[in-house]
């Protein structure tokens, strides 16, 4: 297309989404290609500039999975979430608000965004009680296992994240939960962000990810599920068409959209794939309203 016209196919959109919120959730390989985080956080930056509020949530747990090797820790997981004991802890506090929330703030500063760093820490922004233990099939046999500080969402504090995207800031949210007697919980970054959006009354929810989208079949690009409802979501779950490692994805977007906001489940690595997403006729990958 020409320039004039991707600018005229933009211009609805832009005026449609106008002073809204849009949460965004970044993790995957983003987290770790330097180029695709610029790219990413450029989207962000336009998105404050043409009157849009964007939140920012990210994951990190690749980075937590490589400092824990390198500190000669093993990392172990049940049913997809991280056992974290105390130490466990520790490096994911040290990995997700000392270094990626830091990154993700500097480079929304190099594009001329003010980015502000928040953890579920700060102002009781997430509420959260430890997870109940897991039963796991263990050499034959199930099991009950203590997961450690694992949070379960049990309340966002809205407040804090409109008061700031309200002032110009965009707010970048590590996810780490407070629970009632002040212990700092780790929580599912895709459970934040669909929880995030659904408080906030969101017009929109992103969940950036390492594939085109939801697939019918995983190993097909070709079967990406362009558009569907919640309802059609669920059977997807139950049918186990979605798979084990896209399931908090569809769960947070169902989450987002018992609120009312629309969810799209898209490529990270496709360049400017945010603002493809909400800019186009076509958009890019899969969209559950």
């Amino acid at each position: 297309m020409k320039k004039e016209e991707v600018l005229i196919e933009a211009l609805p959109y832009i005026r449609e989404f106008y002073g809204s919120k849009v949460v965004i959730k970044i993790g995957g390989h983003a987290l770790v290609d330097e180029s695709i985080m610029d790219n990413i956080t450029q989207d962000v930056v336009l998105l404050r500039f043409v009157g849009i509020c964007p939140v920012v949530v990210h994951g990190g747990g690749p980075e937590i999975t490589k400092l824990m090797e390198k500190l000669g820790k093993k990392p172990e997981f049940i049913g997809g979430l991280r056992i974290t004991d105390d130490e466990t802890m520790e490096i994911v506090r040290m990995v997700l608000v000392g270094s990626v929330n830091e990154r993700i703030v500097s480079l929304i500063g190099k594009h001329g965004g003010k980015g502000i760093g928040l953890s579920g820490n700060d102002g009781k922004l997430i509420i959260a009680k430890k997870k109940r233990k897991q039963k796991v099939g263990i050499a034959g046999e199930e099991r009950e296992v203590d997961l450690g500080w694992v949070g379960e969402i049990e309340d966002i504090n809205a407040e804090i994240i409109n008061i700031t995207s309200g002032r110009g800031y965009i707010p970048v949210i590590s996810p780490i939960a407070v629970d009632s007697a002040g212990n700092s919980l780790n929580v599912n970054a895709d459970s934040v962000a669909g929880e995030i959006a659904y408080a906030i009354k969101a017009k929109k929810l992103i969940l950036l990810t390492d594939v085109s989208g939801l697939l019918r079949n995983p190993a097909d690009p070709s079967t990406l599920i362009s558009r569907a409802t919640a309802a059609e979501i669920k059977g997807l779950i139950a049918n186990k068409v979605i798979g084990e490692g896209m399931i908090p994805k569809a769960e947070a977007s169902l989450k987002a959209a018992s609120g009312g906001v629309t969810a799209h489940i898209i490529d990270g690595r496709e360049p400017h794939s945010i603002l493809l997403e909400l800019f186009t006729d076509s958009g890019i990958g899969t969209m559950i309203v």
